[in-house]
């Protein structure tokens, strides 16, 4: 079941519009250097291959323009920012055989990221933030749903470049930020409490797991790993064992063993 609603921080809406953009051109730009040989590789994301990656991150991107092009229904949200995290595993079957179809009916990728590109940029240019779009997990804002596709574009890329040794794609700093963010933000919504701190600099730092709240001086449960490690705990790419064993992430006191609250997203 997913958490109660929690309120939950505030993303400055410009600053995601341009970081929506600067990481799919990111991403755009990579797959256009890469070969065929390479796009046959394996991914970690089970059966899929790094063109059925590729296609989906345009699937991913292009639903923002799909919705926008869909009448406004909704009179209000439906779906929180904390909650859609916890909307995507169900949904894993339908994603997978729609990528794979993409893939298959798509085989000029550069055309596919071009036409995908220019969709999301012409629908974007007229819609207001606060424009209700009717998701498939719920209604939500313009503003909330581009914030979930800094998500989509980051764990992606860092999907990519496990994939390809050397593709080395750069993250906008404002997309990890978001991303890091709402999916702290989500793990505090998850096992709301204030007995132990995690910490992913330079962007999150929040109080989560019930017991004894700490106040002052240094918290006696404290987490601390990267932005790229805790994203990819939080997504299943990496367990908890394996974060601790290969020193990626810190944890100190009785109460900082995440590894039950992991992965927060299917």
């Amino acid at each position: 079941m997913p958490p109660a609603k929690k309120r939950t921080r505030t993303y400055d809406p410009a600053k995601i519009r341009a970081a929506v953009l600067a990481q799919f051109g990111n991403v755009r730009q990579a797959v256009g250097t890469l070969t065929e040989e390479q796009l046959a590789r394996p991914t970690r994301l089970g059966d899929w291959t790094v063109r059925d990656l590729a296609a989906h991150i345009t699937m991913a991107v292009e639903t923002i323009s799909h919705n926008l092009e869909r009448d406004e229904q909704a009179k209000k949200p439906g779906l929180t920012l904390l909650e859609w995290p916890f909307t995507t595993a169900p949904r894993a079957g339908g994603i997978a055989d729609d990528t794979h179809d993409l893939a298959a009916a798509n085989p000029d990728l550069d055309a596919l990221y071009t036409r995908t590109g220019q969709r999301i940029a012409e629908s974007l240019a007229a819609a207001p933030d606060d424009r209700l779009l009717g998701t498939r997990t719920g209604a939500m804002t313009l503003a909330d749903y581009l914030v979930t596709r800094t998500v989509e574009l980051v764990v992606h890329t860092d999907d990519l470049n496990a994939a390809i040794p050397g593709l080395d794609i750069p993250y906008d700093r404002q997309a990890l930020a978001a991303c890091t963010r709402l999916l702290a933000d989500a793990l505090a919504a998850k096992a709301p409490g204030g007995s132990t701190e995690v910490r992913i600099p330079p962007y999150a730092v929040v109080q989560c797991v019930e017991g004894p709240r700490h106040t002052r001086g240094t918290p006696p449960n404290v987490v601390e790993t990267d932005p790229l490690t805790w994203i990819r705990l939080a997504t299943g790419r990496l367990t908890w064992p394996d974060a601790v064993a290969e020193a990626k992430v810190s944890a100190s006191g009785e109460r900082a063993d995440l590894g039950g609250l992991l992965p927060l997203m299917g």
